[in-house]
């Protein structure tokens, strides 16, 4: 299974940008895979104490679903193996243990301002 990490975003002036490292991880099944993405400015509201951070996941031919929502793990019918973590700028989707049906295309969503962005391209498991 390969793991393709995307680079920047495509935004313009006055836009979030957000970046996802490392650019590329080979991974088998049972590992440990972590996505990292990081935003170039907080998405932490302090008058809330959240996080303005999702990760998505598609799947080929199916619409995406919501992982992660406020950077942190309270979805429920999320498989345990999938954990956000992370505040201000810094956010990390880990899959403690990568499974088949795991292949997918997942992306970091900020929904703190006006546009929403998205990582392009995204991370695609293989």
């Amino acid at each position: 299974m390969h793991v393709h990490r995307p680079f920047v975003t495509v935004g313009t002036c006055g836009d979030i940008v957000m970046t996802q490292s490392p650019s590329s991880l080979a991974v088998s099944a049972g590992e440990k895979v972590t996505m990292r993405c990081k935003t170039s400015q907080s998405l932490l509201l302090t008058s809330n104490q959240k996080n303005y951070l999702a990760w998505y996941q598609q799947k080929p031919w199916q619409s995406s679903k919501l992982l992660i929502s406020w950077a942190s793990p309270e979805k429920s019918g999320v498989p345990d193996r999938f954990t956000g973590s992370g505040s201000g700028t810094d956010f990390t989707l880990t899959i403690s243990s990568v499974q088949a049906e795991d292949m997918a295309v997942y992306y970091c969503y900020q929904y703190y301002n006006y546009p929403p962005t998205v990582i392009q391209p995204p991370t695609q498991t293989s």
